[in-house]
């Protein structure tokens, strides 16, 4: 399945929902120590992929979730994305 079509099918609110739940209860393990990198979080499993970049993050992800969609978090900036798949350059 490709990325738009993973999209289209994802409830995304409720990935992000589920997401910072997840987050909420991890962030003092990351934060400060690792604000700037990322982390994706595969809601329905909870299990956290560290990355260094979000790219890093997802791709560790998606070996163990290869159609799922991901919540993104960029540590200690507050702000998420969510993310099905991406392109290496």
């Amino acid at each position: 399945m490709d990325n738009e079509e993973l999209i289209k099918k994802a409830n995304l609110q409720e990935i992000v929902d589920a997401g910072e739940k997840v987050y909420e209860k991890i962030k003092s393990q990351y934060e400060p120590q690792h604000n700037g990198k990322f982390l994706a979080i595969e809601p329905e499993s909870k299990k956290v992929y560290f990355g260094e970049e979000s790219a890093d993050a997802v791709a560790k992800a998606k070996k163990d979730f290869p159609d799922k969609v991901f919540y993104l978090v960029k540590i200690g900036y507050g702000y998420t994305e969510t993310l099905a798949k991406y392109k290496k350059q």
